[in-house]
């Protein structure tokens, strides 16, 4: 009535499991990550290096973009800081970094 022996989802004890059921046991692990390497982490690394290369180009009088939304020409950079024209003599100065692009031109109002 009782079964002495039960061997479901085990190999048989005396198989010897081969080192190629392992790396296929692995293969939809291993597909999944080359898929996220090429679909998501790739393009980032990209567009990260874009945007690094573009704030090292930012000179004197390039119409950027913050990323607080305001546009403005670049007046005078000093090392971080980069100090933006916003309005007929008003300028503010921000961090290098919180730059978000470069724009063809920014109309600065007349007050």
């Amino acid at each position: 009535m009782f079964i002495d022996n039960a061997w479901a989802m085990s190999p048989p004890p005396n198989a010897n499991p081969s080192g190629f059921d392992v790396v296929m046991g692995y293969a939809p692990l291993i597909l999944v990550v080359i898929i996220f390497y090429f679909l998501i982490f790739r393009p980032q690394q990209k567009k990260q290096q874009e945007t690094r290369e573009m704030i090292a180009s930012i000179k004197e009088g390039d119409n950027v973009m913050t990323t607080g939304g305001i546009y403005g020409t670049v007046a005078k950079i000093k090392d971080d800081i980069i100090t933006l024209e916003v309005a007929d003599g008003v300028k503010i100065k921000i961090n290098r970094n919180y730059i978000a692009g470069l724009k063809d031109k920014v109309e600065v109002e007349k007050a």
